[in-house]
């Protein structure tokens, strides 16, 4: 149910898939509605369809909201539906070193869970590094670890403490805050 706007932003994070995507904005979640991912409340969980040309719905992501889709699952899935047009997954290189500084939050820019968490932090007076696993994929790698395989966001580092999500009660013990 994304708007396009934000679709694009996530082709370019992509690496600038050429594959079309599908705005499910207006008339809100119609698309969504059909394919049984609309909630009640009137938004969806985080929802991937790959369909090809002839219709046929190859894959089938879904799961919370916060969590970013495996981009490298979704590359194999199109490399299978369109061989001759798929692009490479930009190559992962194992992290050299974790990012300096007390506390390093992992995140999107388009995360909600992530713009609350700048808003907490900077209310808060915390001094932080951000991440953005969307541009970062060796970033995006160590999250995947720290969270079972998801791409969580935001993931906080708290001097050593990993906290997948943001979860004021485990980040405020983390920063000795009560």
């Amino acid at each position: 149910m994304d708007s396009v706007p934000c679709l694009k932003a996530w082709a370019e994070s992509l690496g600038g898939i050429t594959y079309p995507l599908l705005s499910d904005f207006y008339p809100h979640g119609e698309v969504a509605r059909a394919y049984g991912v609309l909630r009640a409340e009137g938004y969806t969980e985080r929802a991937i369809f790959v369909i090809d040309k002839q219709g046929v719905i190859r894959y089938i992501d879904i799961h919370d909201i916060s969590q970013q889709p495996d981009n490298e699952e979704l590359f194999r899935v199109l490399a299978e539906v369109e061989p001759q047009a798929a692009i490479a997954a930009p190559p992962v290189e194992p992290p050299a070193a974790l990012p300096a500084g007390d506390v390093v939050m992992y995140c999107t820019s388009w995360c909600p869970d992530c713009r609350r968490a700048r808003a907490y932090l900077k209310a808060r007076g915390i001094q932080y590094v951000e991440i953005d696993i969307g541009r970062d994929r060796a970033a995006a790698a160590q999250v995947r670890q720290w969270a079972n395989g998801n791409e969580t966001t935001p993931t906080f580092n708290v001097k050593g403490t990993i906290i997948a999500g943001f979860d004021q009660p485990r980040l405020n013990r983390a920063l000795g805050i009560g």
